[in-house]
C-alpha cells in the first residue's frame, strides 16, 4: 500500500516527535514552520525545532512569516493529509481546501475542553484532575472540528505543566500514529464534538504575577503548577519599603487548619523543610522554593534567613 502524502504544519520543540513519527509512516512532501526567528542568550536569527529537525532529515521546508503568503506555493504540492502540532498559525478556508482527506491537529485536551493555545497550563490552572490528547479535523471555528480519537491520562496533584507535557507529548504520538495508520486504511471518523467547551487562553507576563489577596490557596497553587514552563510565576514582595516580585518554583497546599485573621499576604509561619507559610484570600500556602531576581533557585526558607522574613511580617502584603 503506497504511503499517504502529507504536509507537516509544526513550529517548537514539542511537534518535533510527531514530524519523526510523520515521516516515518508517510511521504512528507513538505513541512511548513514559522519563520527563523532571534533566539537563544545572543538573540541570533535563528530556525525553529522543527525546521532544525526538518533539514536534518532532508526534508524540504517552508517557513513564511504570513502562511497566507505561501498559499501558491503549498497549493501546488498534492497531498492527501495535512498533520498539525503547535504550528502556531490560522488557516483560512482555502487552505483547509487543500488535502483530499482534510487537516488534522494533535491538540493537548479532550475537546471540547480547553480550547485555545495553552490547553496544558490552563488545565492544571483550572484544577483538572483528566485530560488527554484529541485528534480532530481542522475547521474554520477555533479547536471545534470533528474528533478522529481521543486519549486519556490523568492529572496527579504532584503534576505541573512539564511533567503534563511529558504524559501528554508520548500519548498523542500514540494518538496520531493510530490516526495515520486508520486514515490510510480508509478509517476517518469525524465524531462531533459534544459537551459545553471551556476555554485555554495564553497567559501574559502581567497575569503571572500572583496576589495572595486575590487568589484563594488553591488557586494560587494551581497557577504555580501551571506555569511551571512559563510566563514565570511571581509573587509581589516587599521588605524595608522596597517593592519587587519572587519567582515561585514550588509550592505545597497547608494540611493544616490556618484560620486567621491577618492580612493576605502576611507570613504565618516558617518551618525548615516546609517553607514560608503565607495567607491567601482563602486558605494559606506554603512556598516551597522560590528564585530571588538575579539570584538562583533556592529553599523558601533560606530565602526568608536572607532576606530577614519572619512570622507575621506582612512581606506579601499590597
Amino acid at each position: 500500500m503506497a504511503k499517504l502524502k502529507t504536509i507537516f504544519f509544526g513550529t517548537p520543540d514539542i511537534s518535533v516527535p510527531y514530524l519523526e513519527l510523520t515521516h516515518q509512516l508517510t511521504d512528507i512532501q513538505l513541512v511548513v514552520t514559522q519563520a527563523d526567528k532571534p533566539r537563544g542568550r545572543g538573540m541570533e536569527i535563528s530556525p525553529c525545532p522543527v525546521k532544525k529537525r526538518a533539514l536534518e532529515l532532508g526534508l524540504s521546508v517552508l517557513s513564511p512569516e504570513k502562511l497566507k503568503d505561501s498559499f501558491d506555493q503549498i497549493s501546488a504540492v498534492p497531498f492527501d493529509l495535512g498533520i498539525v502540532v503547535a504550528y502556531g498559525k490560522i488557516f483560512r478556508p482555502n487552505f483547509l481546501a487543500l488535502p483530499k482527506l482534510g487537516l488534522i491537529n494533535v491538540h493537548f485536551s479532550l475537546l471540547p475542553h480547553l480550547r485555545g493555545a495553552a490547553p496544558v497550563q490552563q488545565a492544571l490552572i483550572q484544577g483538572y484532575t483528566q485530560t488527554g490528547v484529541s485528534t480532530f479535523w481542522i475547521c474554520e471555528g477555533m479547536d471545534d472540528g470533528p474528533l478522529f480519537l481521543q486519549k486519556e491520562t490523568a492529572i496527579e496533584p504532584q503534576d505541573n505543566a512539564k511533567t503534563l507535557f511529558e504524559k501528554l507529548i508520548p500519548l498523542g504520538v500514540d494518538a496520531l500514529r493510530e490516526t495515520i495508520t486508520r486514515a490510510e486504511n480508509g478509517d476517518l471518523p469525524r465524531v462531533p464534538q459534544t459537551g459545553e467547551p471551556t476555554l485555554a487562553p495564553m497567559i501574559s507576563k502581567e497575569e503571572a504575577v500572583l496576589r495572595p489577596a486575590e487568589l484563594t490557596a488553591t488557586q494560587l497553587h494551581n497557577k504555580v503548577r501551571g506555569l511551571a514552563c512559563g510566563p514565570k510565576p511571581k509573587i509581589p514582595f516587599t521588605k524595608n519599603g522596597k517593592n519587587d516580585l519572587l519567582q515561585l518554583i514550588s509550592t505545597q497546599l497547608s494540611a493544616g487548619n490556618t484560620a486567621s485573621s491577618a492580612l493576605p499576604g502576611t507570613v504565618l509561619n516558617i518551618e525548615r523543610g516546609n517553607g514560608i507559610l503565607v495567607k491567601c484570600k482563602e486558605g494559606s500556602l506554603w512556598l516551597k522554593e522560590v528564585q530571588p531576581a538575579g539570584k538562583k533557585p533556592m529553599p523558601a526558607e533560606a530565602f526568608a534567613n536572607g532576606y530577614g522574613v519572619k512570622s507575621n511580617d506582612g512581606a506579601f502584603v499590597e
